[in-house]
């Protein structure tokens, strides 16, 4: 296993390297990495890191997510309001509309099947998508109409939704009924979520304040890591209770620490952001590497020109989907452009929960993992070039 880590950090962090000098995202490189490491190229990562990928690319995003909340103005987030609630399902909605009515003919499949590979494309990746809008508030790029907290928000948001919607068109397809209650859980499981990390954010201020009073100080770096194990907890937390009530705990993290940010000391909040930061150097390469490694590249070739075809009908709704959701807000065309390219890349929930309908069975499973595979080689880089190359063109840079 050590070595397979040593692998990962030296090769993600090179290809990452390379990348940045031909004037591409790292991530390219770290996915093309990991792609070439993992089983379907080289096969030479130990099938024991392999078998936790899933838990260590949850610990990643736990930490850019934390320190997502740390950067996150609540102020700037009610100001966008309305925009963030509907990038939470928009977008997805029309991915999944694309699939439905343009699947069957394209793919050769039928609308049940079509919906499942729509519920599986539907999600934007926060993996891509996070980790940019956290660099874009630090450097105060679009903050002051709150571009990069409104996409921060709709990214964490729609997963929850997509997921939902995946499992509920897995059991039609199982020949199962739909069960209503599984949309009742979208609404639940964001507000449990966001109330639940909320009033832990607020005890978590008020120990190290309590702490602060007494005289018994608590360190910055004993409280990344306290804060840290508590946003384990919350993760679990979910796992707990999904047999009874759903929860999100992404959005839980995120609130959690948005709640530390308000209630802490600016100058503490800005020292936490840093080492945060410094662990997201380490946390990225991991993530990266590993969603590549996830990548079965053999699937590409039985995808074909159809599914390459039908992923780009898939965007071109979904990026109408995210102008719709800028109706009737302040954003110019060059904002709502940026938006609509911030929401093209997939990754992370495609590698999670891309081969589960192949793993139960069903007859679209070996196509449904195959367009998941491609969206991914396609999307992934495309959204995130895209958002390096336009941000300063489409956005305006606030100065302190």
């Amino acid at each position: 296993m050590l070595t397979s880590l040593a692998l990962i950090f030296l090769v993600g962090l090179s290809m990452g390297a390379i990348s940045k000098k031909l004037r591409l995202p790292r991530i390219v490189g770290m996915l093309l990495g990991g792609i070439v490491l993992g089983p379907y190229v080289l096969d030479i990562l130990d099938p024991s890191i392999l078998g936790i990928s899933a838990e260590l690319r949850r610990m990643a995003l736990v930490i850019i997510l934390i320190k997502a909340g740390l950067a996150l103005d609540i102020s700037d987030l009610k100001r966008v309001g309305r925009p963030a609630v509907l990038m939470a399902f928009l977008p997805a909605v029309f991915e999944i509309i694309a699939f439905v009515l343009l699947a069957p003919t394209v793919l050769g499949i039928n609308r049940v099947e079509a919906a499942v590979i729509g519920a599986v494309l539907g999600a934007v990746s926060p993996a891509v998508v996070v980790p940019k809008m956290v660099q874009l508030m630090e450097d105060r790029y679009g903050i002051e109409k709150g571009i990069p907290q409104m996409i921060l928000a709709g990214a964490s948001l729609d997963d929850v939704f997509v997921i939902v919607l995946f499992t509920s068109f897995v059991g039609m397809a199982q020949g199962n009924a739909v069960d209503l209650m599984s949309f009742l859980n979208v609404p639940v499981s964001i507000v449990l979520g966001i109330l639940t990390g909320a009033l832990v954010g607020f005890l978590l201020a008020m120990f190290f304040e309590l702490c602060h009073r007494r005289g018994n100080t608590i360190r910055n770096s004993t409280k990344v890591i306290v804060i840290l194990g508590t946003a384990f907890l919350l993760m679990a937390l979910e796992e707990v209770l999904e047999d009874y009530v759903s929860l999100s705990g992404l959005l839980a993290v995120m609130s959690m620490a948005s709640v530390v940010q308000m209630k802490c000391d600016k100058a503490v909040v800005s020292r936490l952001s840093e080492k945060y930061g410094k662990l997201w150097i380490a946390a990225e390469v991991i993530l990266f590497v590993l969603v590549g490694a996830a990548v079965d590249i053999r699937y590409t070739l039985e995808a074909g020109l159809g599914a390459a075809a039908m992923i780009f009908l898939g965007l071109a709704f979904r990026s109408l989907g995210v102008w719709l959701c800028m109706l009737r807000t302040s954003l110019n065309w060059k904002e709502r452009l940026f938006c609509v390219i911030a929401y093209l890349p997939k990754a992370t929930v495609q590698a999670a929960i891309g081969g589960v309908p192949l793993a139960l069975g069903l007859p679209c499973g070996s196509m449904v993992l195959s367009v998941a595979v491609l969206s991914i080689i396609i999307t992934a880089p495309l959204g995130a070039f895209g958002m390096e190359v336009t941000y300063k063109r489409l956005l305006v840079h606030e100065e302190f």
